[in-house]
């Protein structure tokens, strides 16, 4: 049984998430221990004991410790076969963050899941966000997932919706996002609650972002939307096509926040994302990292601890992944 320490690097999530993943893929009993020691409210959340449940369902294994605030936790992986079901994850935990695990796990598989949950909520990616960024950059892995966004969902009652089709992929194809080539064209979402309709938030967020992205002679495509939700909210995602990547950002709404505020904050992280040295935004520099092991590639990311810490948690599973000024790779 390969014993891991949840604490290392950033200890959060994502050490939790990979671990469970590439057990499963490569039939490793695994233990972890010190579950987000050092947060808050340490150990499993809601979100991670669906995330477990999820890879676990797919692999039909044997799971121990898997109670709320636990902070060890066992996983006995079985073979992994295709799957169709439901998950709700009971709160407005982030649905996002479940797919991180279960597209790892379901690369070699049909899988269908119907997931609710938190479709925009903080400290994760949005839900636009997987779908326009990183479906397509692992697209070019290899990996043949589409998402359909049935209902979205924010804090605190969460209730969205997401319906994901994931495709067995025949072969890996080895990957190279080290650069970022030039910028074919800028589009995006900008989303509230329908309750917010009559204060215009989705489009007040559209129009700052637009505006701050036109003064600097950049033009983008942003369209707006509404939806009948359980708990009120808003947000934007952006994303800028080049020749060789997708880069993204993300802002959400707050009480007592402006929506023109959230709208410029979001064009201006992406701006920020194009104009960095790298082949992939910040969002996925980590996410990534697996695949650069399983499909042999290299990319240039940001070197987040969060990165940093999936490369440890990675290479515990026999993998050699290196980083080497700003680019990692594995061979």
């Amino acid at each position: 049984m390969l014993v891991i320490d949840g604490s290392y690097g950033e200890g959060g999530g994502q050490i939790l998430r990979t671990s469970v993943a590439l057990s499963a893929l490569t039939k490793t009993p695994i233990k972890i221990t010190n579950l987000r020691k050092r947060r808050q409210n340490p150990g499993l959340r809601a979100q991670h004991i669906s995330a477990i449940k999820a890879v676990g369902k797919l692999c039909n294994a044997d799971i121990k410790g898997m109670e709320i605030g636990s902070t060890e936790m066992e996983f006995y992986p079985g073979e992994i076969s295709d799957k169709k079901w439901t998950i709700d994850i009971g709160t407005a935990g982030s649905i996002p963050l479940v797919l991180q695990a279960l597209l790892i796990t379901a690369i070699h598989n049909d899988v269908e899941v119907e997931i609710t949950g938190g479709t925009d909520v903080r400290f994760a990616p949005s839900i636009d966000y997987v779908k326009f960024v990183t479906l397509p950059i692992l697209k070019v892995i290899g990996l043949n997932a589409e998402i359909e966004i049935l209902k979205r969902g924010y804090y605190p009652n969460g209730g969205g919706k997401v319906k994901i089709v994931i495709k067995k992929m025949d072969k890996f194809e080895r990957i190279n996002f080290t650069e970022k080539g030039k910028i074919s064209e800028i589009y995006g979402i900008s989303h509230a609650s329908v309750s917010l309709k009559g204060r215009n938030v989705a489009e007040r967020q559209k129009i700052a972002a637009e505006k701050f992205l036109k003064d600097i002679n950049i033009r983008a495509e942003i369209k707006e939307e509404y939806a009948d939700t359980f708990s009120t909210g808003s947000g934007i995602t952006l994303f800028a096509k080049t020749e060789k990547t997708i880069i993204g950002a993300c802002s959400l709404g707050e009480i007592n926040r402006k929506a023109e505020d959230v709208g410029i904050e979001c064009a201006k992280n992406l701006i920020s994302e194009i104009r960095s040295d790298t082949g992939v935004d910040s969002h996925i520099s980590d996410q990534i990292i697996p695949y650069i092991a399983l499909a042999k590639g290299k990319a240039k990311i940001n070197t987040t601890m969060h990165a940093m810490t999936n490369i440890y948690t990675v290479n515990l599973f026999g993998f050699d992944v290196r980083e080497k000024n700003g680019v990692v790779e594995c061979e």
